[in-house]
Order: C-alpha cells, then structure tokens, then sequence
C-alpha cells in the first residue's frame, strides 16, 4: 500500500507544479499585451491636431507680444544734430529762410502791439522836446508840451496842482533866477503812452559855469495826442 500511495503523491505534486509554471507563463503574454495597448492609444490624441501653418501663425504672434520695442520710449532716445549747410548754395538758401522767419515773425505783430510802439515813439519824442526846452530854460517851448488842464502829483497820489498858469508861475520863475539848468536821463522806460525818466538835475545859481547843486529824480510822465496830461514825482 504504501509504494501506492507514494506514486500517487508524486503524481499529484507533478500536476500542480506543471499548472504553477503554466500560470506563470500565462501572465507575462497578458502583461506584455496590456502593455502593446497602452502603447498604442497616445496616437489617438493627434486626430485633432492643427495645421502647421496655424501653428506658424500662433508662435510668431506670441513672439511679437513677448519682444517689447522700447526704442521710442521718452527719454531714451538721443537727438540727432542739425545738419549744416555743406556747400554755398545750401548756405544761401539758409540765410534766406532765416530772413523769411524774420520777416514773418514781424508781420505776425497784432495791431494793438503796433499800436503801442507807435505810442512809444511819439510819446519819447515828447518828452525829448521837453528836455531840450527845460535845459534852455525856454518857458514858452516848455509849456507847449503840456495839456491845458496837466495835473501834478507826487507819489503816491497827493495832488500838487492843475493847469498851465500855475506850471507857468511855478517854472517861469525857475527859469529866470537859475543861471542854468541841466536834466539827464539816466535811466528810460517807456511803455506805449507813459514814459518814467530817472533823471539827474544840475543847477547853477550864481556862475553858469559852475554847478553848485545836483539832485536825482523819478518820474512819470503820460502823453495823449501828443500833450502831456499827467506828471507824477517820485521823491
């Protein structure tokens, strides 16, 4: 009995070590094919896949956003110097287009601007021609550039007299017992129709020849239609 049931045993040993080695056999072709799946489906993710030239399109306009051109920012950018005339025809054409600036830049004056410089000039002339006739004591000349109703302040605003009468009894008088009498300008704004002298005043009392006071005045004079209507004394 026992030789028996050893065979048996052996046989049965035999069976289940054949049906191990055919299993283990078995899993590794099933593993290798899961594996050949898998390998194959990644390819399904291109169906869709856009056109190289679409593709082109995109990267070159993500290219265009990402370079920033910052040559033309304030600041940074380095002036470039005036070309000069080279030759004599080049120069002369210069010289005329400043003389054209010019020359507009003088016709573009408004008209009251105009205004005002005439009213510059005439008002300096004034009071040239009362210089001349104060220096020479020439009382008659040196009424004729005042108005008929002149007023005389100092400053600020304090009233000192009105009209020629008063102006001809208070600078006749001067005229006469002075020896000489001498105003210079030393310094003269003029401004349309007023006119403020600085002026440095010389007299002589006894020898016209000998100047024995001198004194520094301000003032302002406004002319109208060639008069002048108002003196004021900064003393």
């Amino acid at each position: 009995m026992k030789p028996l049931f050893l065979a048996i045993s052996l046989l049965f040993s035999w069976q289940s070590f054949a049906s191990e080695e055919t299993t283990e056999q078995a899993e590794p072709q099933t593993s290798h094919e899961q594996k050949a799946e898998k390998k194959d489906v990644p390819s399904l993710e291109f169906i869709e896949e856009k056109p190289v030239t679409e593709q082109k399109v995109i990267s070159e306009s993500k290219k265009e956003v990402a370079e920033v051109d910052d040559s033309k920012v304030l600041g940074t950018q380095t002036p470039t110097p005036a070309e000069q005339p080279k030759t004599v025809e080049e120069k002369q054409q210069a010289v005329d287009e400043a003389e054209k600036a010019v020359k507009q830049a003088k016709e573009a004056l408004t008209a009251k601007q105009q205004e005002k410089a005439r009213q510059s000039r005439e008002s300096i002339a004034v009071i040239e021609q009362l210089i001349a006739a104060y220096n020479a004591r020439n009382i008659d000349a040196f009424i004729k550039m005042y108005d008929e109703n002149v007023e005389f302040y100092t400053f600020p605003n304090e009233l000192m007299f009105t009209g020629k009468e008063k102006l001809i009894a208070r600078y006749g008088i001067m005229f006469k017992k002075l020896k000489c009498i001498k105003s210079s300008p030393i310094k003269r704004i003029v401004h349309g129709n007023i006119v403020i002298d600085h002026e440095l005043s010389e007299t002589c009392s006894q020898d016209p020849k000998v100047v024995d006071k001198r004194a520094e005045f301000v003032t302002s004079y406004k002319i109208e239609n060639g008069k002048i209507t108002k003196v004021l004394f900064f003393r």
